[in-house]
């Protein structure tokens, strides 16, 4: 990009003199990055005035577009801090220092994109190696740290300073994803990946829905180019008719509107790719099926319009049941506000409406951006404060969390994911990711109320604590006077505790006890795991090594304290296994192992059902298509079916494919429970819900006693002990374990 189109897109509120120090931070960075090449072959100042006219373009304040121009200088370059702060401003020299203190660890986002990374230095304890062992360096502790991790825990935690420098570095990695076709296949796919996960839903969270939907489009094609090639012609296939059914419906809604004088901006709204395949996901639906492929926004003047605007709606088409969202009322956790509503056409086909007024849409595209627009015309905009308070909050507590990869996690899940709102006694708002518990709840209301939860009310009832809580919920936790969590709370098969916020007070805790207690209770944890598992000959002195622990002591505290899940045991555990379940398989295959599979894979759509035509029959190893049905899913027909040749509607045809046979080994279970009615309904359900196949079942009871003998199918030892820990947790059951006869 050259210096010509950025001056072009720059907002009509900057002054001369604000120009002509655009155009000195330009030649400064020409001159610094002199000689420097992109991966694309072009000279690296093109990338800096990308990064500052994306910036500009979401009208921020100038210093941040030189920021922008200056951004990798001081990295890459010669040039220092006092150089920037001497030729421009204390304020401009800030900037670039927050943008560099995020990028001066493994270059996660731009250093990627050199020609030549040979010339790039070395990080500490890191060897000129393959792509594999990128981003990570030997801490003085021995243990390996994730680099790549680490900054990104810095990046987060630059959101409650300055959060200029995040949209520095959010406009830098959007460049980037632009020019990613430069780079080798597995550096693209690691960093779409990472913008995916990442920074595409860090852009959700500030509400810039503007970056947020081009980085989600550019990761995606990288990170699955099948499934995206097949979104993006299915879209091209029909784009002309499309938007002159576009042309029309706005054309009618306008007339529609004006005869109740309701002004409103219509326009046809930007499909993205990403959002569209989300959709088919997450509601098990074929292309044709998804609502939003089609669709129109209104834009109107105050809030009394959007609501006057959804009745008229309403009331001339038919809404679809439960497509209707009003986040006006109740805004997003971004304060994103809009409604979203889905009618039936007159063509008898979806169309997805928004509205919203200018205010609102200026939010949603700019997010926390858009204060600066408002600031340009003299209004005083609190909901800024509002957000910079929010993301401070957001942020506090896990400046403690001292581990990337520990801090890593947290971020996503309990920012990035879906939220839930749920209500004090007070009606008090605690916005928590979804599938987040009532422990959960309690640690985000006081950590003392978390450590002291014995149970929990959710609209006057009780539930246990793995209950999912749910938008709208009113909870209510009882406490006892005294005491603290229990360990079982760190189980994640037990699904107590959802958020890391909640796990790191509960891990806090536990290390405040003494030493000795924590040892001999991590020691109870392992040794019944491996028990339980019925695991043999398995050297500790290994598993503890495997953790970087220096003996098994120290590793019987960590679990103990919580450092180390039961979770991350069993993973090792199950590593080991591994040898000894191929050798079982060879002796005892399972009964998908010696069948072939019969189940069917619909690319680009998740759990669809699928059942197999009678007119042609298919057979595992037939070449096959799919023929998406109204209520029934995909019919699947062998490729010459007289049928499918004779088919004239070929858009419900989609491509299809077998499914890969399914390893599975047997074990046996032993369960011991106090005798009861609907024990076995109970631990049928347990296995029904992992996906488990029962093959033999033997029950005895004794004294009231019932002692159950299972042959099961399961995947690994982790199913296993998912399985095992499910079944413990049953009412009357005493004890779920492997059995190993003698």
């Amino acid at each position: 990009m050259k210096i010509d189109s950025l001056m072009e897109v720059l907002p009509d509120t900057y002054s001369v003199v604000d120009r002509e120090l655009i155009l000195k931070a330009y030649r400064f960075a020409e001159q610094a990055h002199a000689g420097q090449k992109r991966a694309s072959g072009e000279p690296y100042v093109t990338h800096c005035v990308a990064v500052a006219a994306i910036l500009a373009e979401m009208r921020v304040p100038p210093a941040v577009v030189i920021a922008g121009l200056l951004h990798d200088t001081v990295e890459d370059t010669s040039v220092t801090l006092s150089d920037i702060r001497s030729e421009f401003s204390d304020e401009i020299a800030n900037l670039v220092d927050g943008v560099t203190k995020l990028t001066n660890l493994p270059r996660v986002s731009r250093g990627d994109q050199h020609q030549n990374n040979a010339e790039e230095p070395v990080l500490a304890g890191q060897s000129d190696v393959d792509d594999t062992s990128y981003g990570l360096e030997i801490s003085p502790r021995g243990r390996k740290r994730d680099m790549t991790s680490e900054t990104l825990r810095k990046t987060f935690l630059a959101m409650g300073d300055d959060i200029r420098v995040v949209l520095i570095k959010l406009a830098d990695r959007v460049h980037n994803m632009r020019t990613l076709g430069y780079m080798p296949e597995v550096k693209r796919k690691r960093i779409a990946r990472q913008t995916l996960e990442i920074f595409a839903p860090l852009a959700n969270r500030l509400g810039i829905w503007q970056m947020k939907w081009e980085l989600e489009d550019l990761a995606f094609r990288y990170v699955d180019p099948v499934k995206y090639k097949e979104i993006a012609e299915h879209l091209a296939e029909r784009r002309t008719d499309r938007e002159k059914q576009v042309s029309d419906i706005i054309q009618r809604v306008q007339e529609v509107l004006a005869q109740l004088s309701i002004k409103a901006d219509i326009s046809g709204r930007p499909k993205h790719i990403y959002s569209i395949y989300h959709k088919m996901v997450e509601k098990n639906r074929p292309f044709e099926m998804v609502r939003d492929v089609r669709g129109i926004r209104l834009i109107v003047d105050s809030v009394q319009d959007c609501y006057a605007a959804l009745g008229v709606i309403h009331t001339h088409w038919r809404p679809i049941p439960h497509e209707f969202d009003d986040y006006i009322a109740a805004p997003k956790d971004n304060f994103y506000q809009s409604i979203h509503t889905a009618v039936i056409w007159d063509d008898g086909k979806p169309l997805e409406v928004q509205i919203r007024t200018k205010e609102m849409h200026q939010n949603a595209e700019y997010g926390i951006a858009a204060h600066w627009r408002y600031k340009e015309h003299g209004r005083r905009d609190e909901a800024y404060e509002r957000r910079i308070t929010w993301i401070r909050k957001l942020m506090d507590w896990r400046t403690d969390v001292d581990d990337a990869t520990e801090f890593m996690d947290s971020m996503k899940t309990d920012v990035f994911q879906d939220r839930v709102y749920t209500f004090t006694p007070r009606g008090d708002i605690i916005d928590l990711p979804a599938g987040a518990t009532p422990i959960d709840f309690a640690y985000h209301v006081h950590t003392d109320v978390g450590h002291r939860c014995r149970g929990a009310k959710v609209n006057g009832k009780l539930v246990t604590l793995d209950y999912s809580l749910k938008t709208g919920d009113q909870v209510v936790i009882l406490t006892s006077k005294q005491g603290g969590p229990s360990r079982d709370w760190l189980n994640p098969n037990l699904g107590l505790v959802k958020t890391q916020r909640a796990r790191a007070k509960i891990k806090q805790w536990f290390k405040q006890q003494d030493r000795e207690q924590n040892l001999a209770q991590g020691k109870v944890i392992v040794e019944r795991e491996i028990r339980r598992l019925g695991i043999a000959d398995f050297n500790l002195d290994n598993l503890a090594h495997d953790f970087e622990y220096r003996t098994i002591e120290d590793l019987y505290v960590g679990i103990g304290c919580g450092d180390v899940s039961i979770g991350r045991v069993v993973n090792k555990l199950s590593e080991a296994e591994k040898a000894k379940q191929d050798s079982i398989l060879a002796i005892h295959p399972a009964s998908d192992a010696k069948n072939p599979s019969t189940t069917v894979t619909v690319l680009g759509l998740k759990g669809i059902l699928t059942s197999m035509a009678r007119c042609c029959n298919p057979a595992p190893g037939d070449e096959i298509v799919g023929y998406v049905t109204r209520g029934r899913g995909a019919t699947i027909h062998r490729l010459d079916c007289p049928n499918i040749l004779r088919l004239r509607d070929r858009e419900r045809i989609v491509k299809v494919s077998w499914g890969e046979p399914k390893r599975t080994f047997p074990v046996t279970v032993e369960v011991k429970a106090f005798d009861r009615q609907g024990l076995l309904v109970d631990i049928s359900g347990v296995l029904n819900n992992e996906g488990i196949n029962l093959v033999d079942i033997n029950v005895k009871v004794n004294h009231n006693v019932a002692t159950i003998h299972l042959i099961l199918e399961v995947g690994d030892i982790e199913q296993l002990a998912r399985v095992l820990t499910r079944m413990e947790s049953l009412p009357n059951v005493m004890e779920a374990r492997r059995f190993k006869p003698g």
